[in-house]
């Protein structure tokens, strides 16, 4: 005698089923949830550690809420100089990194073959390079030509490699660019100045400001390479590291607290600026 499986009921299948359809949408819903916190937590450690009373920077054992770490921030010298120290390196960094970079992607778009391929290699080795062999190299060859340690040797340094992050940036930008609306102002014409000015330029600003914060941002937090070429100067990342040996105060965190509220208020006020350009538009 032959029996058949008894079908399972409809009631039971059902539920089954929707549980199987919506598991990948669960299992990322996790995996973000993971992810946040696994980046905000100790931010908001670092914040938290701010407004207690003890002298190291530690949540627990928790000894009271202060404001007086902020007040520590705000009249600590060293801290201020070394912040105007990173912010003269890194807008030193824009100026010749967003250049170069931009000169370099359009001669990088503008070669075919192997040529495009070693400039390509040539232009991206900096950033395989290890930091430190950086620094060692550009203030061995700079101190030849009488240029030492100092602000100029630490722009010069992260620029090298710095270039290389614009340059990409502008190239997966031009890679999309209709090269018929240049062809077609040519033909009416303009020079290639004039293209480049009023065609190209326009075009290119949204990845130019990207690569400018890019570069902001690579040389602001950038300790290895810094390290060498400071001279007697000492940059934020510097003052930092030396204040972790010496003794961290929550001030330290004071600060990056006031950092990081900067970023995200400038984040929302991008985004509110590019909402307001799109309606425009």
């Amino acid at each position: 005698m032959i029996t058949h499986p008894t079908p399972a009921p409809a009631f039971a299948v059902k539920p089954l089923q929707k549980l199987t359809d919506h598991l990948p949408a669960l299992l990322f819903r996790v995996y973000l949830l993971v992810f946040f916190a696994y980046i905000l937590t100790p931010l908001a450690i670092l914040a938290l550690a701010t407004f207690n009373e003890s002298s190291f920077p530690t949540v627990t054992p928790w000894l009271g809420t202060t404001t007086k770490w902020i007040v520590d921030m705000l009249t600590d010298r060293e801290l201020w100089q070394a912040l105007k120290v990173s912010l003269l390196i890194a807008a030193g960094v824009i100026v010749i990194s967003v250049p170069t970079g931009l000169a370099a992607a359009l001669v990088l778009t503008s070669l075919h073959g192997k040529a495009k391929s070693f400039f390509y290699a040539l232009m991206v080795s900096p950033m395989l390079t290890p930091g430190v062999v950086l620094g060692i190299a550009t203030l061995l060859f700079w101190r030849r030509a009488g240029i030492g340690g100092g602000i100029t040797l630490s722009i010069l340094a992260q620029s090298s490699f710095i270039i290389a992050f614009v340059m990409l940036m502008v190239v997966a930008r031009l890679q999309r660019f209709d090269r018929t609306m240049e062809e077609a102002a040519l033909g009416l014409g303009a020079s290639r100045f004039y293209v480049f000015r009023r065609i190209l330029l326009p075009y290119l600003r949204p990845s130019l400001l990207a690569a400018a914060c890019i570069a902001f941002l690579q040389s602001f937090e950038n300790y290895n390479t810094t390290l060498f070429v400071r001279g007697t100067e000492t940059p934020l990342t510097i003052f930092i590291a030396a204040k972790v040996r010496a003794g961290l105060t929550p001030a330290i965190n004071a600060l990056g607290l006031t950092l990081m509220i900067m970023t995200i208020l400038g984040a929302i006020l991008w985004e509110v600026l590019r909402k307001k350009r799109s309606a425009i538009s």
